[in-house]
């Protein structure tokens, strides 16, 4: 047999076990189902997000621990510490202030500075 000879292999069978999938719909189904041109979705009302959560619970005057930051938004604590630091402190430029408490609990707070007028 010669070694360029691929009369026993099947090429289509081939081709289609490494297609990707159709979509199901046609083209045609797919511009008739489009919304109309300078015709807006509705939107769906905005969620909370988890770094809307932690800002908030971080503009409390008690401020908020680790703990409580963790529980809040189901992170772990060295992605709470990296929100806090790149995202709170670099990102934002928020005054992020942390004292450590009579129970020995870190709390880390956004301190509003007062408007000086």
């Amino acid at each position: 047999m010669n070694a360029t000879s691929n009369s026993n292999i099947d090429t289509a069978s081939a081709d289609k076990k490494f297609r990707a999938p159709r979509s199901g719909k046609p083209a045609a189904d797919a511009k008739r189902d489009a919304p109309a041109e300078g015709v807006r979705p509705k939107k769906a009302s905005i969620a909370e997000t988890k770094a809307d959560v932690v800002l908030k619970k971080l503009r409390t005057p008690k401020g908020a621990t680790i703990a409580q930051l963790i529980e809040a938004t189901g992170w772990q604590a060295h992605s709470v510490r990296g929100f806090l630091s790149g995202t709170v402190r670099k990102r934002l430029r928020l005054p992020l202030t942390t004292e450590v408490g009579k129970d020995g609990q870190r709390r880390y707070r956004i301190v509003e500075k007062p408007i000086a007028g």
